[in-house]
């Protein structure tokens, strides 16, 4: 009988035709299968390449489950890398990132002002006297007095909807006061106070948030009290408070910073990332390799093999429900086969998938912190000689 090596296209695929330990489990499946199905006593009508199309089948199927299971834990470490298949990724311990969350922050720096992935555009409007209403969608001017409009110098194809961010209603004015190491205004007099060797002279240690609440306070206090206009924006229109009133000897403008409505696929900058992994079709995953497949994975294998192989013959006896013998007739049981199969099907994937949602990263974190905590209520029950008693920390 020709073995597996020696048959011409054993399998249907071939992907693992060349694979020495598959080759060798091929040709133990032969045996194990028709000895499993009762061919010592009935024949079974199943061919050495439809037993081992069952093999590449349930090899195939393993590794697919287990690459489901192997995204479902670092899909978000992958997102944005380059795609492809066979890169061998399906068999490393990836490094884990923060990338995943840096990604899902930035739509809020981009509101906040202090990052993101899209730029912001100025313009300028020219004020006009008595007149209080401006669109900012055909006044707002890439340059004072020019032709252009912010609006209209996007992109073809591209425009999009603007939105108001800021507008430079005042002249910037410097309070250094607010910073001034000699003066105690606001400044948390009891934090680590340290008289130096002249008693007029006292040195403040300060926490570094207060500096960066400080500037807020002062930011926000340079809006309010010192502002020239505020403003309201409805739809395209935004309204300018006061009126502007007096005729300027030169014209006046008013100068406004806009955000473009972000395009989740095009931003401003070349981004490679948006044409790399996505989901879990291209994520890089290839098929594994049986070499590598230890004997928990190889036993699963054999009995997937085995539930698909007692379908396909409960197929080929259903064509026949009986066969004429001597004086009577030989009934089948290809109906059984086939949902004795189906059902062992069932169970397999249920049971390796069951088994696989209890080993996800997050899951063994999980295992690891409950041990843990039960190391450490068995440690106090211990007892320990006067004296000589170990405080766990």
């Amino acid at each position: 009988m020709a073995t597996f090596s020696q048959t011409l296209s054993p399998t249907p695929f071939g992907f693992f035709d060349t694979d020495t330990s598959f080759q060798s489990e091929a040709d133990g499946a032969i045996t194990f299968v028709k000895r499993k199905l009762g061919d010592d006593v009935l024949s079974v009508e199943l061919t050495k390449k439809q037993i081992w199309a069952c093999l590449e089948e349930s090899f195939l199927e393993y590794g697919s489950i287990i690459n489901q299971y192997q995204a479902k834990t670092h899909l978000h470490t992958f997102l944005g890398n380059p795609t492809g298949s066979m890169s061998g990724s399906e068999v490393r311990y990836p490094r884990q990132t923060l990338e995943f969350l840096r990604r899902q922050a930035e739509p809020y720096a981009m509101d906040a002002g202090v990052g993101g992935s899209y730029n912001s555009l100025s313009g300028s409007i020219q004020l006009v006297p008595n007149q209080q209403d401006y669109d900012i969608y055909s006044q707002l001017k890439t340059t004072p007095g020019g032709s252009t409009t912010v609006f209209s110098d996007q992109s073809a194809g591209r425009k999009t909807k603007l939105k108001i961010v800021d507008i430079f209603h005042f002249n910037p004015q410097a309070a250094y006061r607010f910073f001034d190491s000699t003066s105690a205004v606001n400044y948390l007099n009891n934090e680590f106070s340290f008289e130096s060797f002249t008693p007029e002279t006292i040195f403040y240690v300060l926490p570094v948030f207060e500096d960066v609440l400080r500037a807020a306070q002062m930011n926000l206090s340079t809006r309010v009290r010192r502002s020239n206009y505020s403003y309201i924006q409805q739809g395209t229109k935004v309204r300018i408070f006061p009126m502007p009133t007096s005729t300027p000897t030169t014209p006046k403008y008013l100068w406004i910073r806009i955000q473009k409505a972000p395009d989740p696929l095009s931003p401003d900058y070349q981004d490679d990332t948006t044409y790399g992994v996505s989901n879990l079709s291209n994520i890089p995953y290839g098929r594994l390799s049986y070499e590598k497949v230890n004997s928990v994975g190889r036993q699963w294998v054999r009995q997937f093999t085995l539930s698909l192989c007692k379908e396909l013959l409960g197929l080929v006896r259903s064509k026949f429900s009986s066969i004429p013998i001597p004086n009577s007739d030989l009934t089948l049981n290809g109906g059984d086969l086939v949902t004795q199969g189906r059902d062992d099907q069932k169970r397999l994937q249920e049971g390796l998938k069951e088994m696989l949602e209890t080993l996800t990263y997050d899951k063994l974190v999980e295992t690891q912190v409950a041990m843990s905590e039960n190391l450490q209520k068995q440690l106090k029950m211990i007892p320990v000689p006067l004296g000589k008693a170990i405080t766990m920390g």
